[in-house]
């Protein structure tokens, strides 16, 4: 999920395209960018698409972005989007390990009451302080957690924190890798607002990915292009991983722990990032499967 391209849940003509787009996924948005008078129509539009053929043969992965928990739309949104095509319920403006419960809570008896056989995981928007301290206890508290997203806006305009120093953004950004690392979840990069600053947008992805993000948001389709660029693994980096993995092969069968490779010690955390990029590299056609 190299991509995660918004779609305003109120503007179904753009949904054809985006189904036809590169992303990789695709987030449908029933919160920020829908107005108050449009929530109901929105969500019955989003649900819609979840259930159609276009969607089904797309292969991306299709997430929703519901109003937050504590908003009246929250429960009428998870029931109309719980179905065999949601993969990702996107719960804005998480904070509690009651709120992660409730949540899952919610999708439960919505996949019940619509016949879901695959139930959806949860992708946890963190936006606040406190969301942010409590972010690794959320991300453990289900098994139906996948993931933890940065809000920068949220996070940031209400302590008076710069959106645009580097410093701040990385040090939110370490914070909450390491929350993820901790509950075994991904960590996805938050979107970047200022669509044409291609620069911007490509230098705050090199970091996400630096710190082991799992992707970027974006906000235009514009961008798309910009996340694949930088979260496709190299030539070089490929053919690094595959000499650690020939190496590490043929270590464990001398049974040697930890080695050289290209001058560099390589023991199993080592091993175990090169065949990520491995089979990373096969699923995007890469590199041929073998």
């Amino acid at each position: 999920m190299r991509s995660k391209l918004f779609v305003p849940g109120s503007r179904p003509e753009l949904f054809p395209k985006a189904l036809d787009g590169p992303a990789d996924a695709l987030s449908f948005d029933l919160e920020d960018a829908v107005a108050e008078d449009r929530k109901a129509e929105a969500r019955t539009q989003v649900g819609a698409l979840l259930r159609s053929a276009a969607a089904q043969a797309s292969g991306k992965t299709l997430i929703v972005r519901v109003n937050a928990i504590d908003t009246p739309h929250f429960e009428a949104d998870v029931a109309a989007v719980a179905c065999e095509g949601l993969h990702l319920l996107n719960l804005p403006k998480a904070e509690s390990i009651e709120q992660v419960m409730a949540a899952v809570a919610a999708l439960e008896t919505a996949e019940r009451a619509n016949g879901v056989t695959r139930p959806a995981r949860l992708l946890l928007n963190v936006e606040s302080p406190r969301g942010l301290r409590q972010a690794a206890a959320m991300a453990q508290a289900h098994a139906r957690v996948a993931g933890l997203q940065l809000g920068f806006g949220d996070l940031f305009e209400p302590l008076g924190i710069a959106r645009r120093d580097i410093a701040n953004v990385h040090a939110a950004m370490f914070a909450m890798r390491l929350a993820a690392g901790e509950a075994g979840v991904f960590a996805y990069d938050s979107a970047f607002a200022d669509v044409k600053d291609a620069e911007g947008y490509l230098a705050e992805a090199e970091m996400a990915r630096r710190l082991g993000y799992l992707g970027k948001s974006c906000i235009h389709p514009s961008q798309v292009a910009l996340a694949h660029q930088v979260f496709c693994p190299s030539e070089a980096d490929i053919a690094r991983a595959l000499r650690v993995t020939e190496a590490a092969r043929e270590a464990q069968a001398r049974g040697v722990g930890a080695y050289l490779v290209d001058g560099r010690m390589v023991d199993a955390p080592f091993v175990h990032s090169a065949e990520a990029i491995v089979a990373d590299a096969k699923r995007l056609g890469l590199l041929p499967e073998r």
